[in-house]
């Protein structure tokens, strides 16, 4: 390819989708680009930074999982066909009822899938989640057995399984750990929050089960050059040193950093960072979560929720973005997510700029939520 590809970006306005249109303004690797999402770019929680990589110019507001959205979604004003086809789009929220899955996620990434095949995309990435992997005493490797212990995991395999199906697909799948940095709201984001509440309580915050539970993380920034990366390898390096009989027919990649980073890692990061103990609730408080998670986590949110929207209040924060300390059940689970990273390294030739997750790394992504208006900073 002499001249930059053209890019398209399902789910755009996404963290991961947004992040992915920032890299490559930034780094002008596109010749164009286009943005569907959805939702709204003004109500999609975009700071400023994001204004040019996500403008109206480049922006389409379309719902990729109705049949009827693809023609316009995917044609483009010269007449030619998208090179660079991300699917970073689908249901992000825990603890939803399958049929709201069925449909975001899963039928979402078959019919972009399908219209990309037909089309002759050259490549079409899909995002997908360390959470597919069955937990094993060592890091998941790519190909090992796999298991779903959440909702969204269940359905991101089935896509998966059904893209690898699609005749023509010029597939590559990408599973994620943890994804944290500036703006992030999800796993990191909901510690964070309540590490806050329980600085202003002034509490000890307590995790359930040990320090040991493995919590894998990886920088936004790295997932967003690992995407870009993956999709110039398979289609500029023609694939280079992937072998179909070790590796199976579609490629697939851990974007993981290398900090293996566990709920220890966690509570004594939070315990620096905001001047608060930390420690594990121990064997026989786990064990009755274990046979009562719905009422615990039910109770530990009663007991958050209040002295939250106090702190929003008093720091006179009316619009307090995607952050709160409400935990899901999903992300409770005593289940390790912990895979390797190292294909992507070896075969792409990837390196990680963020390669764990440190103090500094956590105090950049609270300092992103006050710049935006979003944290109750400590007086």
């Amino acid at each position: 390819m002499s001249e930059k590809p053209a890019v398209l970006i399902i789910g755009g306005l996404g963290y991961i989708g947004r992040f992915l249109a920032l890299h490559i303004q930034k780094n002008n690797l596109a010749s164009e680009v286009r943005i569907v999402d959805k939702v709204l770019p003004q109500l999609a929680w975009l700071a400023p930074e994001f204004d040019e990589a996500c403008s109206k110019e480049k922006f389409m507001q379309a719902d990729a999982s109705k049949e009827q959205s693809l023609s316009r979604i995917f044609d483009r004003a010269d007449g030619k066909q998208w090179d660079y086809v991300f699917n970073c789009g689908g249901e992000t929220r825990y603890s939803q009822e399958d049929e709201v899955y069925k449909v975001r996620s899963l039928a979402l990434s078959v019919a972009v899938g399908k219209e990309a095949a037909r089309r002759g995309v050259k490549v079409f990435v899909e995002l997908s989640t360390g959470m597919v992997y069955k937990p094993d005493s060592q890091p998941s490797k790519e190909g090992d057995k796999t298991k779903p212990w959440s909702k969204i995991a269940v359905f991101k395999l089935q896509a998966e399984e059904q893209l690898s199906k699609i005749e023509g697909l010029n597939l590559v799948i990408v599973r994620l750990a943890h994804v944290y940095g500036d703006y992030t709201s999800q796993y990191i984001g909901t510690a964070l929050t309540l590490a806050r509440v329980y600085q202003h309580l002034q509490e000890e915050l307590k995790w359930l089960w040990t320090k040991d539970l493995r919590v894998n993380t990886v920088h936004i920034t790295d997932v967003t050059r690992a995407l870009f990366d993956i999709a110039d390898w398979y289609v500029v390096k023609k694939k280079a040193d992937w072998d179909v009989k070790t590796m199976g027919r579609i490629p697939i990649f851990n974007v993981v950093d290398k900090g293996q980073t566990t709920q220890g890692t966690m509570a004594e990061i939070v315990g620096q960072v905001f001047g608060i103990e930390t420690g594990f609730q121990g064997q026989l408080i786990s064990t009755f979560a274990r046979m009562n998670m719905d009422s615990v986590v039910d109770d530990v949110n009663d007991e958050v929720l209040g002295p939250w929207a106090e702190l929003l209040e008093d720091a006179g924060i009316t619009r307090p973005g995607p952050l709160t300390p409400f935990m899901e059940k999903e992300l409770l689970k005593d289940t390790d997510l912990s895979m390797d990273g190292s294909r992507l390294e070896k075969v792409v030739g990837f390196s990680y700029k963020k390669p764990k997750i440190t103090k500094e790394l956590v105090q950049e992504t609270i300092d992103s939520y006050a710049r935006i208006g979003w944290w109750p900073v400590a007086k």
